[in-house]
């Protein structure tokens, strides 16, 4: 069976990517920051054998132990993908403007999120450089304010997503001649959380601001970001890697 270690999955976009993958049969361990709520959502997966752990992806010794718990209690892991991350280490609803950023701010973003992803992509690939992986996958997360230019995100949050994307190219050349893809799908706006951080006070329950701009004319689901996943990480996606997948409704086109 293969293996799947997901980040940030308690949650959000990597728990809907998570349940998808259980779905197809994968074995999950889903990481994140809060042990019991890892715990929790791994149990809510289809299926059996999946497991929750705590990770802080920032911290080198704790990626690298959580990659070997997976090993001992599950097996290698043959798929990764990484959801982890922050939109402010502080966040307030609406866009922070870059000149109200603190370095704090921008390096705990840029930490977490560019950060984070570098971590755990290159313990997957320090393990299969010495223990190869049968239809190892690696898929990261990047954003659609990391190729526009913030949207309604900011500043740091798009560097660090834009950071994703060119870590993600480099990664794929490299992982190539160890049979591992590396690719990375750049979500739009999704119905999650975060999204809902991004609206200003005083528009009452609007999740997005910027609907009109979408030509589908809606945001997206989760469940359409976990789609996404599973075609990576199949078999049918074997001969795909150095991509960048956009689910973003049309708002980027190219």
């Amino acid at each position: 069976m293969r293996v799947a270690l997901i980040t940030g999955g308690a949650s959000g976009l990597g728990l809907a990517s998570a349940r998808r993958l259980a779905e197809d049969g994968l074995a999950v361990a889903i990481a994140d920051l809060n042990a019991d709520s890892a715990a929790f959502a791994a149990h809510s997966l289809p299926g059996k054998g999946h497991i929750g752990l705590r990770c802080d992806v920032t911290d080198e010794a704790n990626v690298h132990a959580a990659f070997d718990t997976v090993q001992e209690r599950v097996g290698a892991v043959t798929v990764l993908v990484c959801f982890a991350g922050i939109l402010s280490s502080n966040p307030t609803p609406g866009r922070l403007p870059t000149v109200d950023i603190t370095l704090q701010e921008w390096d705990r973003v840029m930490q977490v999120n560019a950060g984070g992803t570098f971590i755990c992509v290159r313990e997957m690939l320090r393990r299969a450089g010495s223990t190869p992986v049968a239809q190892g996958r690696i898929v990261t997360v990047a954003s659609l304010a990391g190729q526009m230019g913030g949207m309604q995100s900011g500043a740091a949050y798009s560097a660090s997503k834009g950071a994703v994307l060119a870590l993600s190219k480099v990664a794929a050349r490299e992982a190539a001649p160890l049979g591992i893809t590396v690719n990375t799908i750049a979500p739009g706006p999704i119905d999650t959380p975060m999204l809902h951080q991004t609206v200003a006070p005083g528009h009452g329950d609007q999740k997005y601001l910027g609907t009109a701009a979408v030509p589908l004319g809606r945001i997206g689901l989760p469940e359409e970001i976990a789609a996404a996943v599973s075609y990576l990480v199949s078999p049918g996606g074997a001969f795909v890697t150095g991509s960048t997948l956009d689910v973003n409704g049309g708002m980027l086109m190219r």
